[in-house]
């Protein structure tokens, strides 16, 4: 055995000395237990995933995926090609561009109704006195009612976040039928509860001398958040307004399950008839449009940050 060089022993005495947690060892060792008593409880086992039944399933279902003209028959792509276009004329690309229209509407919705929720849920925009120190005493019941503003914003906040789209359009869809609108307003309604959150805490987090030498001119907080605050705040508000937009058209397609006719209804009404072949094309055109939007955003991300 050579022996140690000086790197090498320094490199392990380095790791003796480390610091040691106890706590998180042991948060470790419950995580791994709670992994496998939920595996052991759950009776997941592989064995009864992959049998021989199952994996007859799965052959037949991969090889339903395969055009139907194309079926039983060496791989033409002229017929594959004239069958992907037939399916896009139907129904395919009207199915697209309903998807992509019903996530810039809920996005742009939710971007404008999350803005009021963000000036309320700032806590240093929503004090008696913002972005100042507080001179002298003041009567309790004023930062009582700013804190009881600021409490019930970001209440409401969580309230509209921890339902589901799915749920939200599922209750609206009673209320106004089969349309649009029921899927738009329920992203976004979703995502004025994540935006507002999202944007309060960068409000929070700007520096604060250049609004404090406003407040100390005698603007007023209206003035300060439209002169002051969402100019410096804009290239991140945006970032976070690409980020959701990119899910809203992701749910757009599933929320066409519930019967809207957009990519996610053609989707569930080719699976109810069975044809495999036209339901994956379908997925795929809705992973094109959701690959398509996460390219469109992370160049405007790219963009906004190198201006900022």
């Amino acid at each position: 055995m050579e022996p140690e060089t000086g790197l090498n022993l320094t490199i392990r005495q380095l790791h003796r000395q480390r610091p040691r947690n106890r706590f998180i060892r042991y948060s470790i060792g419950l995580m791994l237990g709670v992994i496998v008593l939920s595996w052991v409880l759950g009776d997941f086992f592989t064995g009864e995933v992959f049998n021989e039944r199952r994996l007859q399933n799965l052959q037949r279902f991969l090889s339903e995926l395969i055009p139907y003209p194309l079926q039983g028959r060496a791989f033409d792509w002229g017929i594959a090609s004239d069958w992907a276009q037939n399916i896009l004329a139907v129904h395919g690309l009207e199915a697209m561009v309903t998807t992509l229209a019903i996530s810039i509407a809920a996005i742009v919705l939710a971007a404008i109704g999350s803005m009021p929720f963000t000036f309320l849920a700032a806590r240093n925009l929503s004090t008696p006195e913002p972005f100042l120190p507080v001179i002298g005493k003041q009567p309790t019941a004023v930062p009582l009612t700013w804190r009881l503003v600021v409490g019930m914003t970001r209440l409401l906040l969580i309230f509209l976040r921890a339902i589901p789209e799915y749920v939200w359009a599922f209750l609206l869809l009673t209320i106004l039928g089969i349309s649009a609108w029921p899927i738009v307003l329920a992203l976004a309604l979703h995502n004025i509860g994540i935006l507002g959150k999202l944007s309060s805490e960068i409000v929070e987090n700007l520096p604060t001398a250049s609004l404090s030498s406003l407040r100390s001119l005698g603007a007023t907080r209206l003035q300060i958040f439209g002169a002051a605050v969402i100019p410096m705040a804009l290239p991140r508000f945006l970032m976070f307004f690409f980020y959701r937009w990119e899910t809203c058209v992701r749910e757009a397609t599933i929320l066409g399950l519930l019967g809207f006719v957009s990519l996610g209804f053609w989707i569930q009404d080719a699976r109810a008839r069975n044809n495999y072949d036209e339901m994956f094309l379908l997925i795929l055109l809705g992973a094109t449009l959701i690959m398509v939007g996460d390219l469109v955003s992370a160049i405007a991300r790219k963009v906004i940050r190198d201006a900022g």
